[in-house]
């Protein structure tokens, strides 16, 4: 019997951060949660989260799941998923005629293959994902509509990839905005929420050379600090659970060559922390997020 079931006072969420390549991480942690039988009412979703969430929500929460989506992950390399065209592309970009660098061909062929629903009010398990006006900087949530357009949307890293059409808006990366969007959570009325953040690369040995790395490395480190911020604004009567990221790492934000690596560490990780929680054991808080988020795991207060 999974979590949710057991749990009829509220709605079980799982929140999915953006990060690049470094979404692998949450494969594992999806692993680790399923295997304990923990798995979502709801989904919220920014950026790689969003891709992420859309294999899940369509598919049983069982290890078997996870499984697969190791084996999506396994299989992607940086110039399958941000194909940059070539030096004449490069030319217009610089001269303004052009507001990306790389292609969305390969990020849709992605979602053309193992998507299984079309409209975002399909999902068996509702999936909300989070995108950015590029006009206005509001955040857009979407919850009906193209599922794949929205996950591109809430994918579509600015001067990365272009920006989606939807309706009369453009949007772009919901990593801009609101990169873990827990206020969302909270607002479609989950009780428990599980967070699962990417982290960021906290050990590279020198700032990423080419510019799709760099935009993508600053906006990392940018969102983790978001993070923390929104920790602390989650109300009284909401259990917050928040999966360790990895540390030390070194993999960049568009290096997609080490996803097997991290997704072992996360799974194992994220089993020993899940394991120690249910048994009401404190868990140190790792390097990376020590002087920012001071419990993986904060009971609410209940009066």
């Amino acid at each position: 019997m999974v979590e949710s079931a057991q749990r009829p006072d509220g709605r079980v969420a799982f929140v999915l951060s953006g990060g690049g390549s470094i979404g692998a991480v949450q494969v594992g942690m999806i692993h680790a949660l399923f295997e304990r039988g923990i798995a979502p009412d709801l989904i919220v979703a920014a950026s790689v989260g969003a891709f992420n969430g859309g294999f899940i929500a369509s598919r049983p929460a069982t290890a078997e799941t996870a499984h697969e989506l190791a084996e999506v992950w396994r299989g992607l390399r940086t110039k399958t998923v941000l194909p940059v065209t070539g030096s004449w592309g490069s030319l217009l970009t610089v001269l303004g005629k052009r507001n990306h660098v790389a292609s969305p061909h390969g990020v849709r062929g992605l979602l053309d293959r193992w998507l299984q629903f079309d409209l975002l009010e399909r999902s068996p398990i509702p999936l909300h994902v989070i995108a950015t006006d590029v006009l206005s900087g509001a955040e857009a949530r979407l919850s009906e509509g193209p599922a794949a357009d929205a996950i591109l949307a809430s994918a579509a890293l600015p001067g990365v990839l272009p920006p989606v059409h939807w309706g009369d808006r453009e949007l772009v990366d919901g990593g801009v905005t609101n990169n873990t969007p827990l206020s969302h959570a909270v607002e479609l009325g989950a009780s428990r929420i599980y967070v699962l953040p990417t982290g960021h690369p906290c050990a590279l040995d020198s700032v990423p050379r080419s510019a799709v790395g760099l935009i993508t490395q600053a906006l990392t480190v940018l969102i983790q600090q978001r993070l923390v911020h929104d920790i602390r604004l989650v109300p009284d009567g909401v259990e917050l659970v928040v999966l360790p990221p990895l540390c030390p790492l070194r993999t960049s934000p568009v290096d997609f060559s080490h996803a097997g690596e991290m997704i072992e560490r996360s799974r194992e990780q994220s089993r020993s922390f899940l394991d120690h929680r249910s048994r009401g054991e404190v868990k140190a808080v790792p390097e990376l997020m020590r002087h920012t988020v001071h419990a993986h795991t904060r009971v609410a207060r209940t009066g």
